[in-house]
């Protein structure tokens, strides 16, 4: 098979590809804006590498396999103000752990003692974060205006949600653009600060992979397992049950980034889970989805590093807010298919409720839903 069949079968670029794009960007832009103001780390390498991080999966899987920020990793940069080097030693940290119980088989194994049950726990509970956060930081606006602006993205998500000729979440992008433009940018601060950037080189030691790998990589693990690799795993059996992608391609993808971003200043990444299913919800269905999403990113590293506080203007928080709100949303009704049975539907509300409000609520909530599952699966079987 030459280059050009391998693409056509695994990319397309249309309209909802185009609006299933934007489909993880209410997750994604929030911590890479709070990474780049907390850490300094280089903004045109930060950018340029989490673009091409998302077209180099598009190619790999030829569906909109999503790539976001470790948010556990995020959280700790940003409240702890964690320097740039040492992020970049914890994406090393945690690709090395990664490939580890990759090739081990161990990865393997826990994905089939896992049960399906405790995954729908987890992606329920992700579902529900990602609601919350919706709700309480970006669809509560500053003003009377982003007020309406929310309510007007939410109500254009709920009448477009099936129109496939004018797909809902390019509508709403748009909207935000056009309201941006009006309120907010300043094009004269943009239009002189074009500029040309490449990547950076770090210059990290072993003292930066080691304090990454006990500050940021080992926090970070549980979330990853969960999350980016068993939830995601199933989230593509879901909604692709024609491709067979195993839990070990994953695993070495999300080992391969790892290894990449540090050595170009580029952040730590995961595949996740809600943004598959994002950009899926809102008409991506091939690896066009991400590519587009990650040329974004790569035009801003490449041209428009120096007014990124400015760039960022253009998707306001509550169209960034809308369109979480819907992606959590759809997370949650990945459950209907556990509601039969009373007793899988108690450990997935259980496992998921652990997941969102507890801290390290998604490795707790993994353990606890796959107990309960074989308990109640032992305590059920029938006598001999």
């Amino acid at each position: 098979m030459d280059i050009l069949s391998f693409i056509k079968e695994r990319v397309r670029f249309n309209r909802n590809e185009l609006a299933g794009a934007f489909g993880d960007i209410g997750t994604d832009l929030p911590l890479i804006i709070g990474i780049i103001q907390a850490s300094g780390v280089n903004v045109a390498s930060t950018l340029i590498m989490f673009g091409l991080m998302n077209i180099l999966t598009g190619l790999i899987y030829g569906i909109p396999m999503a790539v976001q920020p470790l948010k556990a990793m995020a959280v700790i940069v940003i409240t702890q103000k964690i320097s740039a080097n040492v992020l970049y030693g914890g994406g090393l940290s945690i690709a090395i752990l990664m490939i580890l119980m990759t090739v081990s088989g161990l990865l393997t194994l826990l994905n089939r003692v896992i049960p399906k049950v405790a995954i729908r726990g987890i992606q329920f509970g992700l579902g529900l974060s990602l609601v919350m956060v919706s709700a309480q930081k970006y669809l509560t606006g500053n003003s009377v205006k982003e007020y309406i602006l929310g309510a007007a993205s939410v109500l254009i998500l709920i009448f477009l949600r099936e129109n496939s000729k004018y797909p809902a979440s390019l509508i709403v992008i748009v909207t935000g653009l056009i309201y941006s433009a009006i309120f907010s940018l300043d094009f004269g601060r943009i239009g002189s600060n074009i500029g040309f950037s490449l990547p950076a080189v770090p210059s990290l030691t072993p003292d930066n992979i080691l304090d990454g790998l006990l500050i940021l990589a080992l926090p970070q693990l549980p979330l990853s397992l969960s999350n980016s690799v068993f939830a995601t795993h199933q989230t593509i059996k879901d909604l692709f049950p024609d491709k067979n992608i195993g839990i070990k391609k994953i695993g070495f993808t999300y080992s391969m980034m790892n290894f990449i971003n540090p050595l170009f200043s580029g952040i730590p990444t995961c595949h996740g889970t809600g943004g598959l299913m994002g950009q899926y919800f809102f008409g991506g269905r091939t690896g066009g989805s991400v590519i587009i999403y990650g040329s974004m990113y790569i035009t801003l590293g490449l041209f428009f590093p120096g007014v990124f506080s400015e760039i960022i203007k253009i998707f306001p928080f509550p169209v960034l807010g809308a369109i979480l709100l819907f992606e959590g949303i759809a997370m949650i009704m990945l459950i209907q298919d556990v509601s039969g049975k009373k007793s899988d539907l108690f450990i997935v509300i259980l496992t998921g409720t652990v997941a969102a409000f507890m801290k390290n609520g998604f490795i707790i909530g993994l353990i606890l839903g796959t107990a309960l599952f074989y308990l109640t699966k032992y305590h059920t079987k029938p006598a001999d």
